[in-house]
């Protein structure tokens, strides 16, 4: 057996275990030539976890990566430290805040999709307030029934339609963005089966894949609280790019994070 068929063996045994108990049915074969066809399993069992959250995807969001997962757990700690440590008077040079007197951090998910970030947020972060920004009417909804099927309390969430910062009205402790970033002159790169059955809105962002991110930073520092800070997802090969226009847009902070297969991942930015 070849590693392709090995891995399609686990997929399909996983399918079946998870959406069909673990039985043969006519629906179930109808998956498995789809599985076979290169569509996402994820989004054949409908659904897929995210740091203990569970993520639905029945309008076909974008579908939450493992290196998006990393990088996100690492902010969530570090905000989590950040609390504790103002808690107890102790070094909170990690907060948004200066003096880390914040208690309660307001942050705003951008480029939100499935929701995914601004849900694992609610559920790791005690106090937290997100806001879900993003586009798609279709993922707005998503983000709703996600909010729903997580059961955070409704009064620490709000979901707004916004292309970029159009919406926003208010300044955020933690923006959280991973935006469309895959570089058109790059497509042929692209996994053919994410190009074929995930939403190309949610993927590609002009010729050099920098569109949204050169939007989002012209614009971040109004939205951004003194002592904030930014995270922000990219390609690894566009970080030389992405620090030069940090420092055309006289952002005084930044430091680039690798992922947990050593390429550039995410950058953590701050105004002060």
């Amino acid at each position: 057996m070849t590693k392709e068929q090995s891995f399609l063996k686990r997929q399909i045994d996983w399918l079946l275990k998870e959406k069909y108990h673990g039985k043969f049915t006519t629906k179930a074969r109808t998956d498995i030539e789809k599985l076979k066809k290169g569509e996402s399993l994820d989004y054949l069992i409908g659904f897929v976890e995210f740091l203990s959250v569970k993520i639905d995807l029945k309008k076909r969001p974008l579908i939450p990566r493992q290196e998006t997962e990393f990088w996100v757990e690492k902010a969530i700690k570090e905000i989590r430290t950040c609390l504790a440590n103002a808690r107890q008077n102790l070094d909170s040079s990690l907060c948004s805040e200066k003096g880390g007197e914040k208690k309660k951090p307001e942050c705003l998910d951008l480029f939100s999709g499935s929701g995914a970030i601004g849900l694992a947020v609610l559920k790791h972060i005690p106090g937290a307030q997100v806001d879900f920004g993003e586009i798609n009417k279709d993922f707005l909804e998503q983000i709703r029934f996600n909010l729903w099927l997580n059961g955070p309390d409704k009064s620490k969430a709000s979901i707004i339609q916004t292309d970029v910062f159009s919406n926003i009205n208010q300044r955020y402790d933690y923006i959280f963005a991973n935006p469309p970033y895959i570089a058109l002159e790059r497509k042929k790169k692209a996994q053919k089966s994410v190009l074929r059955y995930e939403p190309k809105s949610a993927l590609f962002a002009g010729k050099d894949g920098l569109l949204y991110i050169e939007k989002f930073l012209k614009q971040a520092k109004k939205y951004l609280k003194p002592y904030g800070k930014i995270y922000l997802e990219f390609d690894s090969w566009q970080k030389p790019k992405i620090s030069a226009l940090l420092k055309k847009e006289e952002y005084k902070n930044f430091e680039f994070f690798k992922d947990q297969y050593n390429r550039w991942r995410y950058a953590k930015i701050s105004v002060s």
